[in-house]
Formats: C-alpha cells, structure tokens, sequence
C-alpha cells in the first residue's frame, strides 16, 4: 500500500466493446441497439462500482462508441487517468438475436483501438502506487499491441499482483496461440482465472482438480477455474476450495464471469492480500473470497446485460438501496423468462461471459 491513507487501486487492462442488438418491428428498417461491454471493462465496472478503488487502462476511440464507454466507466466510479485519447474506431459485436433470445456475434474487430498499444503507453498508464494489474481477454492475444501487454506484466511485479483471465475466444484467435503462451502468462502471473470452456481448450480433456497442477508448476501460484452449474474451484498452492453456484433464476449471462472475478478480486483487496506475491493469503481467505465472487455474478445473471450490482445492492434489498443499478438493456427480441424456467443458474459460465 502507498503511503498516502487511501488503498492502492486495482488496474484493469483490455477492450471495450459496443455490443449491438439487432431490432426490427414491421415494416420499419433495421436497427441496433448498443450497450458497452467487453470482459476487461466488465470487470472494471463491477469493481468500481463494489467500492474498490478502480483504474481502467484501454484505448478509448473518440467516436461515439468510445463516448459511451468514457461514459459507463466513469458513472461505476472507475478512474480513467490510465486511457489513451485513440484515433482509431472501436470494437463492434453485432448480435443477431434467434426466436429463442440466443445470440450469434459478428465481431468487427480489425485495426481498431483496443489493440494498438504501445509499451509507453503502457508503462505510463500503470504507473504506481497499485495493488494489482487485471488483463486477459483479446488484448492479450491481438497484435500489435499482445506483446507490449504481454511485457508489461513483467514490468509491474515489482509493485503489484498480476491476476490474468485468458477468456479464450476461439472463433476469433486460434487456441494454439494460447496454449503456446500459456507457460510465460503463469511464469507472470500470481493468479490465473480460467472458465471450464477455456481449460479446455487449453489442457483438453483435463480433470479441473488435476489441471491446477499444470499451472503451478508454470509458477502461477493461485489459480481459478469456474465450472458453470457445478460453481467455482480454487487451488491456493494446491490447497483446493470450493464454492457452490446458489440457484437463480437467469435473464442472461452476458458479463457473469467478468463480473465473479470482480467479486473475488475485490474480497482479496479488502483482505489485503493484494500488492505482491500472495504471501499473506491463506485458503480460508481464499474461499470466503470465491464465496463472494459468485454472489456477485449470481447478481449479474439475474437482470439484462452486463449490469453488475453496487455494493449496496448486495446488503439490502433493492427497493431499499440508496443507490441505482442503472437501467436495464430492453432488448425487444429477446423473450421474457418466467420465474424458474431456467432452474439452477450458471452464475460463472464458461463462454458467454
């Protein structure tokens, strides 16, 4: 912790993206709705608005998605001092909506801002003081700007915790591409995330149990794996807890993962455990900790879209909160619910998150 009496914040690096919803009624043309997303800012978002001192660090256009995302993160309560003004144009994800509410994305994602970093930029973005250094996702893997990320990680150990969430995205970076730079990431990284989707793609077949293994042998000394309706695990130098998923009934999953992380990070902040090498942590910390996580995304997965709870929406009832949520998506094509249709809720799932 810094000197001065306030926490050192937690920094979280990656994308943002306009997730766009396809409406049309009769006769009338085609239309998008657009809410900001991406996992990195999820994540920045949830944590900000849990009342832990945030830092986003992303490359925000100056078009009108980039104003919606300035937007969204400043009214979380997250500081933006880490952005870079980019001249490039954002990330769009455009989702055709089926009958059933399922969505099928098209990524529009070449030369846009999010990827473009340079180690500068970096370097001056995550100066200290700072607990922890948050990224995973596409910033890691997308040139040009993967490898000064990549980098980068090596360059905060000195001063602060690095936490990765690879969030594997087959469909737009070929999984080899993570498996070959998954040993470096643990040889980094203090705390490693992982969805059940991602683990298999990267270690197929595996038993989450005996994965852990793998990834501390690499030198990651806590590791995360989230098993959708089966809850979340953690291995704390192979000291294993666990959390179940508590039943809910589920709106969505958009942002659910981001959103656990958030939790997690925040209990281990709160803990002081951030800062370092973990060397103060211990597994009950670690559980309580996973405990929470999945309080928070059994929040997320109850209401429309990435919309991650306040703090106070956690200790009291909602109608009693001082404080708003915000408004929820209205996304015209996707049907109402009915209360338990969906049974047990997946409050962490492995890829739409």
């Amino acid at each position: 912790m810094s000197q001065s009496s306030a926490p050192d914040p937690i920094a979280v690096l990656g994308e943002c993206v306009a997730d766009a919803f396809t409406t049309r009624g009769g006769d009338a043309p085609l239309g998008l709705e657009v809410f900001p997303g991406g996992g990195p800012a999820n994540t920045a978002v949830a944590l900000g608005r849990l009342g832990t001192p945030t830092r986003f660090v992303g490359r925000l256009s100056s078009d009108i998605f980039g104003r919606l995302f300035r937007e969204h993160l400043a009214a979380s309560d997250v500081d933006l001092s880490g952005c870079v003004d980019a001249a490039e144009s954002s990330t769009l994800a455009v989702a055709d909506l089926d009958e059933e509410g399922r969505a099928d994305f098209s990524f529009h994602a070449r030369g846009t801002a999010d990827w473009q970093w340079t180690t500068d930029e970096l370097v001056a973005a995550v100066k200290p003081p700072l607990s922890c250094l948050h990224t995973g996702s596409l910033a890691l893997v997308r040139p040009p700007g993967a490898e000064a990320v990549e980098e980068l990680l090596t360059l905060v150990r000195p001063y602060a915790t690095v936490s990765l969430d690879p969030n594997v995205r087959p469909l737009l970076v070929d999984p080899a591409v993570y498996r070959e730079a998954l040993p470096r990431w643990c040889a980094a990284a203090d705390i490693l995330r992982l969805s059940d989707d991602d683990l298999e793609h990267l270690v197929p077949g595996a038993d989450p149990e005996r994965a852990v293994d793998v990834f501390h042998a690499a030198g990651t000394r806590l590791v995360v794996i989230t098993l959708g309706a089966e809850g979340v695990l953690a291995s704390l130098d192979g000291e294993v807890r666990r959390a179940d998923a508590p039943r809910t009934d589920v709106v969505d999953t958009v942002g659910a993962g981001d959103s656990f992380m958030a939790g997690f990070l925040h209990a281990l902040h709160g803990d002081g455990a951030l800062g370092g090498r973990l060397s103060a942590l211990d597994a009950e910390q670690v559980g309580s900790a996973l405990e929470f996580g999945v309080r928070v995304a059994s929040a997320v997965v109850a209401v429309r879209g990435a919309n991650p709870p306040w703090a106070a929406d956690l200790k009291e009832p909602e109608s009693e909160s001082g404080r708003e949520r915000g408004p929820e998506p209205e996304r015209e094509s996707e049907p109402e619910p009915e209360t338990g249709e969906h049974g047990e809720a997946d409050p962490v799932p492995g890829s739409d998150d």
